[in-house]
């Protein structure tokens, strides 16, 4: 008997179900988002029965590059590969005949979830049934807890489906439900991570990059390029504008104290990103900032950086710690590629001393001595832009 394909994949929000009345507008991003996701896949239908989303296969939907796309959909809890049936029960145990021929196991449980309430069989009875089934045929044990497999199905109005797995999504909330924001992406760990998290939480990123040239080479540029393009799998699109910033910060070197720069750097980069947010229309500024992890990032100079802005600056980072920040890098892909060297801005005219507690009196003061709306000119005259698109 050859092996029973997939013709099914039934994908489970979780977070999305809380949403009460405007649970439909959740449902028709993700569907839109799953769209875009199996784009170039053949003809994949959609269908959004209550509680979850069922995408009906072809024959040539290739499933390891399908799974590949579905577990960066964000929104999505779980997703599983089917196959559909009728209800009958014959008909179910058929099918899980086929799919436990290549299995081998020793205990197992049977659950079965009943949408129509129409059927004969309750739940608890086709439980029961099927679990029969599965011990005559395999001289399994059946076990609750901890069983080696377990046999989901799902009674629908016209149709069974039967799946064993359950591949873990991203979850989150689709992207695109929360708004447009722009995120200062540097060549490092922090902030591809930051933008990560603020697209799981539904939000459409746009990407600023400032680098150090003519002072510097554009190497980090080249790593904020490969970052962007690998995060655009979450949103499909992507737009990346990148500031050249070396001159800038020499010329806040030839008029402000050591200890102030760092905060100044990072008080027009805000002033520059929220010229370019403005031009997007993003909503928020957002940055891979932790508290306490450098000078600039205490409390005290977080507050003073906060101060030069007029967008909210969102931070999802603060309360990490650098072990956190590192694993969940690995995890999303992006730290083999942020722990390239490069030639950063960040380390550019750095002083040996930075403040870690700049007053804003004193940094206002500096400021003076700055042309702040030219040298914020002198930035966005700098600008090239990069698209992305994926898949």
């Amino acid at each position: 008997m050859t092996e029973l394909r997939p013709d099914c994949v039934v994908i489970h929000y979780h977070e999305i179900a809380l949403k009460g009345d405007n649970r439909p507008m959740f449902v028709r991003r993700l569907t839109d988002n799953l769209r875009k996701t199996v784009q170039g896949l053949g003809k994949i239908r959609i269908l959004t029965p209550r509680g979850r989303i069922l995408l009906y296969l072809n024959e040539e939907t290739p499933w390891l590059i399908l799974s590949e796309r579905l577990s960066g959909v964000f929104g999505s809890a779980n997703f599983s590969p089917a196959n559909r049936c009728s209800t009958e029960p014959e008909a179910i145990e058929a099918v899980i005949d086929r799919l436990l021929d290549s299995r081998t196991f020793e205990t197992f449980r049977i659950s079965a979830r009943r949408s129509d309430k129409n059927h004969p069989l309750t739940s608890v009875e086709l439980n029961i049934r099927l679990g029969r089934h599965v011990q005559d045929r395999t001289k399994a044990r059946v076990d609750l807890e901890q069983p080696d497999l377990t046999i989901h199905v799902e009674l629908l109005q016209r149709e069974a489906l039967v799946y064993f797995e359950k591949l873990a999504g991203p979850g989150g909330l689709p992207v695109g439900v929360s708004g447009h924001v722009l995120s200062l992406i540097s060549g490092g760990i922090d902030s591809p991570v930051a933008s990560y998290l603020m697209m799981k939480r539904g939000c459409t990123v746009g990407f600023v990059h400032f680098h150090g040239h003519p002072h510097l080479t554009k190497a980090s540029l080249e790593k904020a390029e490969d970052l962007v393009r690998h995060l655009t799998r979450h949103q499909f699109e992507s737009r990346l504008t990148a500031v050249a910033f070396g001159e800038i910060q020499r010329l806040i070197v030839l008029s402000v104290p050591p200890p102030l720069r760092v905060v100044l750097y990072r008080r027009f980069m805000i002033r520059i990103a929220e010229e370019i947010a403005h031009r997007e229309r993003a909503k928020a500024i957002i940055t891979g900032e932790n508290l306490g992890q450098v000078a600039s990032q205490t409390l005290e100079n977080l507050t003073v950086i906060q101060e030069a802005a007029r967008l909210p600056i969102l931070r999802p980072l603060i309360g990490f710690d650098k072990d956190e920040i590192i694993e969940t890098a690995k995890a999303i892909g992006t730290y083999s590629t942020s722990i390239l060297p490069d030639q950063d801005c960040c380390r550019l005219f750095i002083p040996p001393h930075p403040s870690v507690a700049a007053k804003l009196n004193d940094i206002e003061r500096a400021e003076r001595k700055l042309d702040i709306s030219g040298l914020v000119k002198m930035g966005l005259e700098t600008v090239e832009r990069f698209e992305f698109v994926w898949p």
